[in-house]
């Protein structure tokens, strides 16, 4: 039986049962991609201008048979196209070598090996790039193949010590509870260590590609071709309009590249990392 409520007495308030349908919060918003328009514009703006430029300069300059004979004929834009297919070539050797064994290096198994891999890739590095080449030629021989592997052998050391330090610099407290809630030793290296070392990752690749560009400059002495023909010639002949014409698309191509790879910086970064 129930008790009875005396009269004054105020009535009991019910606690209201939990409602099944509220709604859940929204997801967080992902911070939006740090892209100014001056990023977008200032670089691409420069190049045009200076193209512009070089292209009205030749359109007044008196060329003698000599350098009309170096740039006629298709010379020039085939010299450009080589110069980029051996960047591109080289980039992406670099990148399937140098990631690959920085995560193999900082596996527990393989970080002994780490300072010996730094030190061959140091090595690499420090040997004048002419040298290097000349030694590749002789082994060989004369041809893109070896203009080729001096290029990778040279660019390998700024993206293999980006990817240790990347991945060596992860806190050690995030990589326990991701394995803690039960991900397996590939799920905590795709899902937690590669997206936190990816900026440090991206700044290695973004140097070894303005690395290659310059060096690409050298593979004319192996017969590899680019842009070092157009250099070359116009040191040996002694005509300046072929020298400036081979010097400004170098440089052009150096500064479109190294925007690009600001670009993929800004854009690959994960999103998280940028609150």
């Amino acid at each position: 039986m129930s008790t009875p409520q005396s009269p004054g007495a105020p009535a009991r308030e019910r606690p209201t049962p939990p409602e099944d349908d509220e709604t859940p919060p929204p997801p967080p918003k992902r911070p939006p991609r740090k892209l100014s328009w001056q990023k977008l514009t200032f670089v691409p703006a420069m190049l045009v201008v200076l193209l512009l430029a070089t292209w009205l300069w030749f359109r007044q300059a008196d060329l003698d048979p000599l350098s009309e004979n170096a740039l006629s004929d298709g010379q020039v834009s085939q010299a450009l196209w080589e110069h980029i297919e051996l960047t591109v070539i080289s980039t992406f050797f670099v990148l399937i070598i140098a990631i690959p064994l920085g995560i193999l290096l900082t596996r527990r198994a393989f970080s002994k090996a780490a300072p010996v891999a730094l030190a061959f890739a140091n090595m690499g590095q420090a040997t004048p790039a002419i040298g290097l080449l000349a030694l590749l030629v002789i082994w060989l021989g004369i041809g893109r193949r070896a203009a080729l592997i001096g290029i990778i052998i040279y660019a390998v050391l700024p993206v293999l010590s980006n990817t240790i330090a990347g991945l060596k610099a992860n806190d050690p407290t995030l990589l326990e509870a991701a394995r803690g809630i039960g991900m397996s030793s590939s799920g905590v290296l795709t899902r937690v260590e590669l997206p936190l070392a990816v900026p440090l990752i991206l700044a290695g690749v973004r140097t070894a590609l303005v690395l290659n560009v310059g060096t690409a400059t050298l593979a004319v002495f192996g017969g590899g071709g680019g842009l070092g023909v157009l250099i070359t010639a116009g040191i040996t002949n002694q005509r300046m309009p072929v020298l400036v014409l081979g010097s400004i698309l170098t440089v052009s191509l150096a500064l479109l590249v190294d925007w690009l790879a600001s670009l993929a910086e800004v854009l690959l970064r994960p999103r998280g990392l940028d609150l």
